[in-house]
């Protein structure tokens, strides 16, 4: 590991610690010529499938661009960066447990939707309508009648609250 700052190859670590449940360790280290610290993340490296696109392309997984997706439709909503985080460590973890070569873009953007309907549904709207491309306000439309639809479906199951009885 070279240090960011002089680029020399010898330094030492200081401090290890365990983070994001144990899947990260983040290590405080010095730098042996400069005498400067600076922090390394390790984590395990991860076989992803590729990501064959709309067009037949095929690429490697990127965390970042779902991540940046997510933050996009959640702008100023109260949806939290750690939210958000757990919800790429799950697409990831989806992704690890299908155990496939290849996986088309289209299954990874279903299930950033049925994620974001969960956490923000303005969130899930905007998404949608760029994930989808919407070419008029009347498929847009048919977007948010089923999210009511679903909405309706989720209140129906519930059970009724009753009061506690007094005694």
């Amino acid at each position: 590991m070279r240090c960011p700052f002089c680029q020399d190859p010898e330094n030492k670590v200081i401090d290890s610690r365990e983070s994001h449940e144990g899947s990260v360790i983040r290590r405080r280290r010095e730098c042996l010529a400069c005498k400067r610290r600076f922090t390394t993340y390790e984590r395990v490296e991860e076989l992803y499938p590729l990501i064959v696109k709309k067009d037949g392309r095929r690429e490697a997984f990127d965390r970042e661009k779902i991540l940046n997706g997510l933050k996009k439709a959640c702008e100023k909503r109260p949806v939290s960066a750690a939210q958000l985080e757990a919800t790429v460590e799950d697409i990831e973890r989806m992704l690890q447990g299908m155990g496939e070569k290849e996986v088309p873009s289209s299954s990874i953007g279903e299930q950033v939707m049925r994620r974001l309907q969960q956490l923000d549904e303005v969130a899930y709207v905007r998404f949608a309508s760029v994930y989808r491309s919407f070419r008029d306000i009347s498929e847009f439309m048919h977007e948010l009648k089923d999210l009511l639809e679903d909405q309706e479906r989720e209140r129906k199951a519930k059970p009724p609250v009753t009061p506690p009885k007094d005694g």
